[in-house]
């Protein structure tokens, strides 16, 4: 009971003080309507054009792709702990402490196969290439490249000459 009321304190103290600066703040702010104020703007530069904007999935993906490794590395610390302390979880659970080790093992290099896997699948199409200019050529889904290959020359051009 002293644990909740001591979780419940902090909540209630930390609210309060997040109330009271922003109270505080309405109040003793000044109050200068203007249109300069009541405009749009994205870091000091006036809009032009629509807010619709089609998003570049390379940034998802990256994001992704981290949020993928960061998840891993946060599970290896547990599997590192359970794999020091595997004397004591053996005789918990009645193995041998190399048992445990090997079970461990398997498990952590199962999991880590499975991540490179999904990393060689994002290497081999293209996903992890950042930069995708026209020029480039991209693989596509069926291996095949797409795009304009710089090796073919063109009728009129300074090389084909």
């Amino acid at each position: 009971m002293e644990i909740l009321l001591s979780v419940t304190l902090f909540v209630a103290f930390g609210a309060a003080f997040v109330l009271v600066n922003l109270l505080m703040g309405a109040v003793a702010r000044p109050r200068v309507p203007n249109p300069e104020k009541a405009a749009v703007y994205e870091c000091g530069e006036p809009t032009i054009g629509t807010s619709w904007v089609q998003f570049d999935l390379r940034f998802y993906i990256v994001a992704l792709v981290y949020l993928i490794f960061d998840v891993e590395v946060a599970l290896f610390y547990p599997w590192a702990v359970a794999y020091g302390s595997a004397g004591a979880l053996g005789e918990a659970t009645g193995q041998s402490a190399f048992e445990v080790r090997s079970v461990a093992i398997v498990d952590m290099l199962f999991f880590f196969g499975v991540l490179l896997v999904g990393f060689a699948y994002l290497w081999r199409f293209g996903y992890l290439d950042w930069v995708h200019g026209s020029a480039m050529p991209r693989r596509g889904a069926g291996g095949a490249e797409t795009g304009i290959d710089l090796r073919r020359t063109t009728p009129g051009s300074a090389r084909s000459r």
